[in-house]
């Protein structure tokens, strides 16, 4: 099939660059985030390490991690946390990045694409790591962890506003863009990267898609899991080619019938609700089920009826869950599940585990813990309808709830009342009841890889704002990584 140029052969007229990739260069090199958002980083950085050191359990993550080649040695490598691993920055951001979503337990933006923005840490804290040592040995100062964080809010900006009104999933198009197209710029920064690199190098980013195949039937499986880890890989290795020079390519999304609104988009151009600042990073939602985003309602919502029914299990008649359109979508499972990364994305079994046990924990979703013949069993008697008052109020800008009802219905005709949920626990308008519970699973994974002393010093300084900001990267890598 023919395909004309989009620019004549005969003109020597550029047009200006596409208006998106200028406004993410304008904010990356540009903006200063408030206090307010350095401190929500601060929540976030902790969190994510939380989740990247509970996957270290997982030998289906850790088989991943090091470096491609045994015995590769990298001067002032950087370090990935909880192992003993010294890599180049590329490799060590897809190793973290692997770690942070492996178990489905890191933050979420909710929008049109509910996205995960702190994978991006990946990137932003194993360059930062590696720049640091490469100071320190040729007596410079350092990074430190406000470097970071303020790398952070700008990461957590640009992919939780992309992805609030543009409907990726319509077009096939999964996360991983967003995380490679929010990670590339920062870390372009972060490498000295002037405006017209950090352009080119996010312009780079937009070239790739990742389907959105790898997280449903038949192909679900662990590429679910490290789908954004390779999009971190990629977001540094462009960022090195962009401050040597390489050149990007600055119409990739307008360009006609070839650029990414045409030939990816159907030609609808991407929507910004608003100009970019750092209030992402402020209403993110925490995850304290190591499960999908849109279920985690519906999981409380189970835990606070098994006591009701953990004696009556064989009693169920059925058990209707009410929901919102995208859960609907997203998270409705009928029939076998493969894997741990089909059933973490499964509502039904989410729910018939918070209904036999009351929690749910990151092994829960192994082939071992699913043998159970009772999940099954309650996953069959489960009917889920919409309830338009969720979706709608799931897509309200001022609301942005994740609602889930669940009622349980016995043989003799009796029933739980409906066990309602409207917030999810991490959600913004529940911050302060989370606090308490993020505190204890940071510690938790914590007490899983270090000594009792090393844990306290590690909690005291991340507890402890101004002086977290002031740490040397390399030194807050170190207290973290394994001999």
């Amino acid at each position: 099939m023919f395909i004309r140029n989009p620019l004549t052969l005969d003109s020597n007229i550029s047009p200006d660059p596409d208006r998106v990739l200028v406004d993410i260069a304008d904010y990356v090199v540009n903006h200063t985030p408030r206090e307010s958002a350095i401190d929500a980083a601060r929540l976030c950085l902790v969190d994510a390490l939380a989740c990247a050191l509970d996957a270290l359990d997982h030998p289906e993550c850790t088989k991943l991690l090091g470096p491609m080649v045994a015995g590769t040695i990298v001067p002032n490598g950087a370090c990935v946390p909880g192992t003993s691993y010294s890599l180049d920055p590329a490799t060590a951001a897809f190793d973290l990045g692997c770690m942070i979503r492996w178990l489905d337990y890191n933050d979420a933006t909710s929008g049109t694409l509910t996205t995960h923005p702190s994978d991006s840490l990946a990137g932003i804290l194993m360059v930062a790591d590696h720049l640091s040592r490469q100071r320190v040995a040729a007596r410079r100062e350092p990074y430190v962890v406000g470097d970071v964080l303020n790398a952070m809010v700008k990461a957590y900006e640009i992919q939780g506003a992309l992805g609030l009104l543009n409907d990726f999933r319509k077009f096939g198009i999964d996360q991983p863009l967003l995380t490679r197209v929010a990670t590339t710029p920062v870390v372009t920064r972060l490498l000295g990267g002037t405006h017209d690199e950090v352009l080119n190098a996010v312009s780079n980013a937009f070239v790739e898609t990742t389907l959105s195949a790898v997280r449903h039937a038949p192909n679900i499986g662990t590429r679910k899991n490290w789908a954004t880890a390779d999009a971190s890989f990629t977001a540094v290795r462009l960022a090195y080619m962009a401050v040597k020079g390489e050149a990007g390519c600055r119409w990739v999304l307008s360009a006609k019938e070839v650029g990414f609104y045409d030939a990816r988009c159907h030609g609808e151009p991407l929507k910004l609700a608003a100009p970019y600042a750092d209030g992402v990073i402020q209403q993110v939602m925490f995850k304290l089920v190591p499960a999908g985003m849109h279920g985690q309602t519906a999981a409380e919502c189970a835990f606070r009826l098994h006591a009701l029914v953990r004696d009556r299990i064989g009693d169920i008649e059925r058990i209707t869950l009410r929901c919102h359109r995208t859960l609907m979508r997203i998270m409705d499972k009928r029939g076998p599940l493969r894997n741990a990364a089909d059933r973490d994305h499964c509502v039904q079994y989410i729910v018939a585990i918070g209904l036999l046990h009351g929690k749910i924990g990151p092994h829960d979703f192994e082939d071992e813990f699913a043998a159970d013949p009772r999940i099954d069993a309650l996953r069959a008697k489960m009917d889920l309808t919409e309830d338009e008052r969720y979706t709608k109020d799931f897509s309200d800008p001022s609301k942005r709830s994740s609602a889930n009802a669940v009622q349980v219905f016995f043989n003799d005709g009796s029933s739980t009342e409906k066990m309602e949920v409207e917030f999810p626990v991490g959600h913004p308008r529940r911050r302060a009841e989370a606090l308490p519970m993020l505190k204890m699973k940071f510690d938790a994974a914590l007490k899983r890889r270090f000594a009792p002393q090393r844990c306290e010093r590690i909690v005291a300084l991340c507890e402890d704002g101004a002086r977290l900001e002031k740490t040397p990267v390399n030194e807050f890598v170190d207290m973290l990584r394994m001999p």
